[in-house]
């Protein structure tokens, strides 16, 4: 029970955390975002404030691919990643660069290079790389095996239930909550699981 109440507990602080420093101005590189490249190009205003906000939450260093993808979906999507989920603090390790650490009251510098490649190790768990495959798919899943995923919490490979993941909490989002996120995820570059993985 300790564990769980301290887990609960760091992910809110985290959420909180995102949500006061969500403040920062605009970091990522954001490609093929050229005025008539199709749903991309919409323009500033025409994002609510949520989606305005999670493209600035971007990691700095992390470049967004936006080529054929809806922006007001893509900053939707960053915004619950970023900010409402805390997805960094546990899909990526480690989650801060040396001297970026907020919670040693330094200024926020995520780590851009494993960046929600996984690697953080709850005892014999250890999480997914959430980052495109070669084919696109965030995790290696399609969308609809990510919201089956999202909603029930077995994992497509195996059928097992994830044991740390909080799948109970965002399997309440709606439907285009969730496509939200998985577009974010799409719009990531690909990378390799974090080869180094730890605590």
């Amino acid at each position: 029970m300790l564990r769980t109440s301290l887990s609960l507990s760091s992910l809110a602080g985290a959420a909180l955390l995102c949500a006061l420093t969500a403040t920062a101005p605009a970091r990522a590189a954001v490609e093929d975002d050229q005025p008539g490249a199709g749903p991309s190009a919409a323009p500033p205003e025409a994002l609510d404030e949520r989606a305005r906000r999670g493209l600035k939450l971007v990691p700095a260093g992390v470049h967004l691919n936006m080529k054929g993808r809806d922006r007001a979906l893509v900053g939707l999507g960053s915004y619950l990643v970023n900010a409402a989920g805390a997805c960094n603090d546990c899909h990526t390790h480690p989650s801060y660069l040396p001297g970026g650490d907020p919670f040693l009251g330094q200024t926020e510098v995520i780590n851009a290079a494993q960046y929600l490649t996984g690697g953080r190790q709850f005892g014999t768990v250890t999480s997914a790389n959430l980052r495109p495959d070669a084919d696109g798919h965030p995790a290696g899943l399609k969308l609809w095996q990510f919201i089956r995923l999202m909603r029930n919490g077995r994992d497509p490979g195996d059928s097992h239930i994830l044991q740390v993941m909080p799948w109970p909490v965002y399997g309440k989002m709606v439907l285009g909550d969730l496509r939200a996120i998985y577009e974010y995820l799409s719009a990531l570059p690909p990378a390799a699981d974090n080869p180094n993985p730890g605590p």
